[in-house]
């Protein structure tokens, strides 16, 4: 018995020793995770929350005051460019139309009885000219007559008489002629004038008949057959019988965070998810970037803000989808949607992990890997951008601060574009380990961790 209890602690103690040896050998060494440096490709990609717009809607409103005897739609119909869609009472109008109508009617009957009298009077001034020649005649032989004592003075002044009432007789003729003109002319003013009343009349009965501005769908109808709408006047809105919307192009309005819309321009590809529609995603273009801040809370703009306040903006981004595409015919104004646009994309290019990436002075490694201090004086470098790449030194594996200037941001990559070459092992965590690790700090992967990330 006391052999065996002999054995069993020799056995412990030996434990103990090994124990000791590999705690003793694993002192000073810094359990990290790492990772490759490799080559892919990589996008940028920029999102944005919004809705499902048509390119084109417009609200249709009343055009005319009175009660709706006629809706020849309901929501979520289609309709055609020209359709009648809608009609409001119009006996007035209607009225005012046949009123005006007779009213042109007689006008042009006294332009044709102004012109018989006119063509009367034209007639009577060519009989008074030619009486006035007959006259003229007369008078110039009696004239010659008298002068030879061949007639009596009482014959001389009965010619003379009658020539000086031609006369008066042929300006009066000319007087009634272009008094018949200005009548007939008059007559006519006033034809134009009715007809320029019956278009307003009949303007007024048009617009108590609401037609489809465009192909489209009703999107929204607020009205019920036999209320009563109002034209809108000053400030004061109308009233709107519907919404119609052109849903042969289709958009997506979204709101981008002001950190991003800098890179965000027109003809950007773009990716778009509706909510109601899981599972399916739609493609489209950039097609409008907003020059204008909308605060986050209200949505209003900037600049039309009258309090100055330090809260999240948004800028209003359009994207429209590509026409021929299926499925499209789903999408419905309203519903909500996510845009993910693709700023950039690189293909084949090199990248590292994004949480690689810490700010650190270069400071500089003996042969031994370990940080050479700084003379007596020197000024510390300003911390630059870079990553720990493991390296041996001296047979043992050191995290060595190497700066590196990247490129685009995927969403868990970004490019090398120098200080790094393809296949070398970088310190990729963790987290709390990257903060405070040191240039030339001994190191050893976590195999543990590796081995957890990967089942």
């Amino acid at each position: 018995m006391k052999k065996i209890i002999g054995i069993v602690f020799a056995l412990l103690a030996v434990a103990g020793l090994v124990t000791f040896m590999v705690v003793k050998a694993q002192s000073g060494y810094t359990k990290v995770l790492t990772a490759k440096v490799t080559r892919q490709d990589l996008s940028t990609i920029v999102s944005g929350t919004g809705q499902i717009k048509p390119k084109t809607y417009v609200n249709v409103g009343a055009t005319a005051f009175g009660r709706i005897v006629q809706l020849n739609v309901k929501e979520g119909d289609q309709v055609k460019k020209g359709e009648v869609i809608a009609r409001v009472e119009n006996v007035q109008p209607e009225a005012n139309v046949d009123a005006q109508k007779a009213a042109i009617a007689s006008a042009r009957t006294d332009v044709a009885s102004f012109v018989a009298a006119e063509n009367t009077a034209r007639a009577n001034v060519l009989h008074s000219q030619a009486d006035l020649e007959q006259k003229t005649l007369d008078w110039q032989r009696a004239q010659q007559l008298y002068k030879d004592q061949l007639i009596a003075k009482q014959d001389y002044d009965a010619k003379k008489a009658a020539y000086d009432l031609a006369v008066a007789t042929l300006e009066q003729t000319k007087a009634a002629l272009a008094q018949a003109h200005a009548q007939t002319e008059s007559a006519r003013a006033k034809v134009v004038n009715n007809i320029a009343t019956l278009r307003f009349n009949q303007d007024a009965l048009n617009k108590t008949v609401s037609i489809a501005p465009f192909d489209g769908i009703v999107t929204n109808l607020p009205v019920r057959l036999g209320e009563t709408v109002v034209v809108g006047i000053q400030n004061a809105e109308g009233s709107t019988l519907m919404t119609l919307a052109d849903m042969s192009v289709i958009t997506a309005e979204v709101k981008v965070d002001e950190t991003d819309i800098v890179n965000v321009a027109i003809g950007q590809p773009a990716q778009i998810t509706v909510d109601a529609l899981p599972n399916r995603v739609f493609t489209g273009k950039v097609t409008l970037v907003g020059d204008q801040a909308l605060l986050r809370s209200t949505g209003v703009a900037t600049s039309q803000s009258t309090t100055g306040t330090e809260e999240a903006k948004d800028f209003k981004v359009i994207v429209t989808l590509d026409p021929n595409q299926p499925n499209l015919r789903e999408l419905k104004p309203g519903f909500s949607t996510t845009a993910k646009i693709t700023t950039a994309h690189k293909s084949n290019i090199l990248t590292l992990p994004i949480q690689a990436l810490v700010n650190r002075s270069p400071d500089k490694l003996d042969a031994n890997g370990k940080p050479i201090p700084l003379a007596a004086g020197a000024k510390q470098p300003d911390p630059v951008q870079g990553v720990f790449v493991v390296k041996s030194i001296q047979g043992k594996l050191r995290a060595v601060f190497t700066p590196v200037t990247t490129g685009i941001t995927g969403t868990t990559d970004m490019e090398v574009v120098s200080g790094l070459t393809q296949g070398q092992e970088i310190v990729t965590g963790p987290f709390t380990t990257l903060r405070t690790l040191k240039n030339g700090s001994l190191i050893k992967r976590d195999k543990t961790a590796t081995t957890l990330a990967g089942s």
